[in-house]
């Protein structure tokens, strides 16, 4: 039987409107909607079944911000969202998880409070908690990317799935918003190293970028600048939804 894989577009949230940024640089923010129910309407009536909404100013201000959003989203839409920026203490998740989010992402708690991250594993399960494993240079960063660790890429990833992890979205820093290829190579390194469900992220810009990560054996591809700058038409995504080749 062959094997599905998700898409998974992006919403990224500065001040409750839609953005995107290049490498994670906060300086390079672009507008693309002051209204994310919108986008994320577009999604569902193109066939699209999840989401992936970030927070930014979560991650900046180190704890949940943009809430209502996610609430609105959850609310007004049918999206399994999966819902990370900012997810640092018990509260953070409760809010997130009463506001409609289906998953949590967490990044930063992971490397800076290992046993908070335990404890929400344990609470939550491995079906709810993601790791966000973003990384430049096989170096784990964090808060935004604003910081970088000393953790090596993927011995983070399988010492974490250790501890419980089903899921992890990998994002390459230095591929995000350039819109040049993805880390498929990484990814294919990663899944021959450790047994999870991996969701690629950073870089995807053409329909070949998906099949590519398909082929790798990636669980789910986040799509963010490449459907915003029209490189991946969402008529294009619904065609390959409809086709079965992917969810």
């Amino acid at each position: 039987m062959e094997r599905k894989m998700r898409i998974i577009p992006a919403i990224d949230i500065i001040d409750g409107k839609c953005v995107r940024l290049t490498k994670g640089d906060y300086n390079t923010k672009k507008i693309y909607n002051e209204n994310p129910l919108e986008v994320a309407r577009e999604f569902e009536d193109n066939g699209i079944q999840y989401l992936h909404l970030v927070d930014l100013d979560g991650a900046k201000n180190k704890k949940i911000t943009n809430y209502k959003v996610l609430e609105r989203l959850a609310a007004k839409t049918g999206l399994k969202i999966d819902f990370g920026g900012g997810m640092g203490s018990d509260d953070d998740l409760r809010i997130a998880f009463e506001c409609g989010a289906r998953q949590i992402t967490a990044g930063s708690v992971a490397i800076n409070n290992t046993e908070l991250f335990e404890k929400w594993l344990l609470t939550y399960g491995g079906e709810r908690i993601i790791l966000g494993a973003d990384f430049k240079e096989s170096k784990i960063v964090t808060h935004g990317w604003t910081k970088r660790s000393e953790k090596e890429l993927i011995p983070h990833i399988e010492e974490n799935v250790g501890k419980g992890i089903l899921y992890t979205i990998c994002t390459d820093v230095s591929k995000d918003g350039m819109l040049g290829g993805t880390s498929t190579e990484i990814y294919k390194e990663i899944l021959e190293t450790v047994k999870v469900n991996l969701i690629a992220s950073g870089g995807i810009s053409s329909l070949n970028d998906i099949e590519e990560v398909l082929e790798a054996g990636c669980e789910g591809v986040i799509i963010g600048k490449a459907i915003y700058e029209g490189k991946i038409s969402l008529e294009a995504l619904k065609k390959m939804i409809l086709s079965g080749a992917i969810s």
